[in-house]
Order: C-alpha cells, then structure tokens, then sequence
C-alpha cells in the first residue's frame, strides 16, 4: 500500500518565516517604484506563508500563484522553491516540482523535507532508484518520519530489493508499533518470496490493528483461497470488497504494490462466478441514484 504525503513538511517553513503578521497578501504587487529591498522581502514572506495557509485548505490553485511570485520576490529564501515544488508536486507535476525543488536545494541542501518530498516526487513518477538516495539523505539529515520510512521501504520494494525493505518497515514500526500499512506492505514481501503462512500473519496483524482496512483483509483471502481453503476464501474476499470496491481491480491492487505471484492468485479469485456476482452488484450500487430524504 503506496501512502504520500506530499505536504508534510509546510508547517516546518512556517516557524522560520513571519507569523506574527496576519495573512494579507496578494499575488499582485502595488505598482510603485518605492519598494525597497526589505518590503519586498516581507512582501515575499507574507506569500510564502499565504500559500502555506492556502495549501493546509486544499486551494492548490490559489496557492501555486503566490508562492510562484514569491519565488521571484525572495529567490534566494529556499521556502520560496521549497513550497512551490511542493505544491506542484501535490498536483501531479512531477518534472516541473522536482525541478524546482532541486532549485531550493541548491540554496539549502541541508533541509531533510526538501530531500523526502523530492523522493515522493521520484517515487509517484515511477522512477524508484531515483527515489531512493533522496529518501536515504532526508533520513540521514534527521526526518526519520513514519511518511519518509514508509516511501523508502516501498521505493525499495518496487527495486525488489526486500531485505532491505523489510528492515525500512520494521523502522517505521519502531517508531509506531500500530503502523498497519508498514505491517500490510510486509505481507506483500512474503508473499512473493514463497513464504505464504508468514505473509497472512502479518496480515492479520494488520487487521486487527484495523479491521475496517479491506486491502489486508483481502490479501488473507487471496492467500487463503490458494492454499485451498476456497470457500473460506471466497467469503473473506466478498467481506473484503464490501468494504472497499475499489480493490476489486487488479490496477489498483497493483498501484498499490501488490507484486506478481499475488496478482496472478487473485486474478484465479477474481475469475470464480461467485465474486463475478459480487462486482455485478457493486456496479449496480455504484451507478444507482443515491434516496432523497423526505
């Protein structure tokens, strides 16, 4: 299971700027002649903050222009690239983003949150060896967070390298003893490598940290299904899709980093007449008109 949290280290740049001044700006200047140097410095601070603040209420599209006008007010504050390649990476502009965050970097290569945002941003454009040295050096630089263990332990498991994904995980769960997705993203590991009883433990573990999470419960079921237990199987599964529909799709299973052996186990579950009536009525929900209250 993927998790991104693109915009995890905002608040850190807030501390460093203004917040003792209310948010007012604008992302049009005044034309005049006289500001100087320092008011257009603070002028530049007050966006940087104003499209931190934009970003925390999801108005990406507000945000992006003040902190793109700050870039150019402030070039040489690294806040300014920082929240900008953030913010465009949290829109999907991947190349554009990365870009802009090798430009804060360039004025501040010690901040860890510019190097765990540029590995995300590596990771979500399918480029994982890349992913991975920039996680490693935001760890390395002191932001050994849940997000930035977990990006780098699946950055690796995407490289197939499953040692050393596993000892990312097992990190994260130093951390948080409660960190399903860590536990969940294990299974997967043990999966593919033959290990079928280990991978349903740590499944299990994870349901019961959570049970409202279908993507483990689904897992056990695949798993059960394969080892012949398929009526145990098929029901867990229609447990599991009740939950969550969208894992009835083998691209999403696979988005979220389900690896081959596990794929092709669940396409033979999947492929069962009764899970095909089960997608059947989950379209029909899916397209019906939703009940107007009286």
């Amino acid at each position: 299971m993927p998790r991104h949290h693109w915009l995890i280290a905002l608040g850190a740049c807030a501390s460093v700027l203004m917040t003792e001044t209310p948010v007012r700006s604008q992302a049009t200047l005044p034309l005049t002649q006289d500001l100087n140097q320092e008011q257009l410095e603070e002028q530049g601070l007050r966006l940087i903050e104003d499209a931190i603040q934009l970003s925390r209420f999801q108005q990406f599209e507000w945000a992006i222009p003040r902190a793109k006008l700050a870039t150019q007010l402030v070039p040489n504050r690294f806040e300014a690239w920082y929240i900008l390649g953030t913010l465009l990476v949290q829109e999907g502009e991947f190349a554009e983003g990365i870009r802009i965050l090798k430009r804060a970097e360039s004025i501040e290569s010690s901040e860890s949150g510019i190097y765990s945002i540029l590995g995300a941003a590596y990771f979500q454009s399918g480029q994982y060896e890349l992913a991975v040295p920039e996680l490693e050096t935001a760890l390395a630089l002191g932001d050994e967070s849940i997000e930035v263990l977990f990006d780098l332990g699946n950055a690796q498991l995407k490289l197939k390298d499953y040692a050393a994904a596993i000892a990312t995980y097992e990190r994260s769960l130093d951390l948080q003893d409660d960190f399903w997705p860590a536990l969940n993203n294990i299974g997967l590991i043990y999966y593919e490598q033959g290990k079928i009883d280990a991978a349903i433990d740590k499944w299990q573990q994870a349901i019961e940290i959570d049970p409202s999470m279908a993507e483990p419960q689904l897992a056990v079921a695949v798993a059960t299904y394969m080892q012949g237990n398929q009526e145990e199987g098929l029901t867990l599964a229609r447990e599991a899709l009740e939950l969550d529909g969208r894992y009835g799709e083998i691209e999403f299973l696979d988005e979220n980093l389900w690896g081959e052996n596990l794929l092709q186990a669940t396409e033979i579950v999947f492929a069962t007449p009764s899970l095909k009536a089960v997608f059947e009525e989950l379209t029909e929900r899916a397209f019906q008109p939703e009940e107007m209250e009286p």
